[in-house]
């Protein structure tokens, strides 16, 4: 059974173009976001390591830790790396973990053999200071990742972390959002004093309370 929203992230050690980590302790207090990618010198992968580092201040921001997996070593990850500030503009950032015994990719289930291969797919886990996975993405290999996206995501997992709402479709932050269906209108009052629009007894939209 894989890994599901809610569980601990699995802890491992391993060896990263900055040296060996102990994955818990890397993250520290932080949020992380562990990507994994197929094979090094691969064109989506390259793009998308230039993406991670380019956002860095982005994920800064929002004290997010990115860190990659490939099943190639790390001496590869080092030279691969140059690629990527040569074509991206921009070198990685954050550490590159090499898994050439896929130990990492089989603790979170990255290896799906219909897939073609013993390569990884395109995985995403959001995992939050408590060590608890928040969000999963899979992107086929053919399919580069939407980083807006898993920004948005962390964004609303830390809104709604904080302050009893929930986010809308296609929400970006600092756009209004849903009161939770928990509370009562009486209890809305105490943590919404400027009111709401209800749409629906269920359906109650208010500003971005930390706006």
């Amino acid at each position: 059974m894989g890994l599901r929203l809610g569980d601990t992230a699995p802890n491992f050690t391993a060896d990263t173009t900055e040296g060996e980590i102990d994955f818990h302790e890397w993250l520290g207090d932080s949020w992380g976001v562990l990507m994994s990618h197929p094979a090094d010198f691969t064109p989506v992968c390259t793009t998308e390591i230039g993406a991670t580092a380019k956002l860095s201040d982005e994920f800064a921001k929002r004290n997010a830790k990115p860190i990659v997996v490939s099943v190639d070593s790390v001496e590869d990850h080092k030279a691969w790396s140059k690629d990527i500030e040569e074509t991206q503009g921009c070198a990685p950032t954050f550490p590159i973990i090499g898994d050439t015994d896929r130990k990492v990719a089989e603790l979170y289930d990255m290896i799906h053999p219909n897939e073609g291969d013993t390569s990884t797919v395109r995985s995403v886990f959001v995992i939050d200071p408590n060590k608890k996975i928040r969000l999963t993405l899979t992107y086929p290999k053919s399919a580069g990742r939407n980083f807006a996206e898993i920004l948005r995501v962390i964004d609303s997992l830390q809104l709604t972390d904080n302050y009893k709402v929930t986010t809308p479709a296609n929400w970006q932050n600092g756009d209004d959002v849903i009161i939770s269906p928990a509370l009562s209108n009486e209890e809305a009052k105490q943590y919404f004093p400027e009111g709401w629009n209800e749409l629906k007894p269920y359906l109650r939209m208010t500003k971005q309370p930390n706006r």
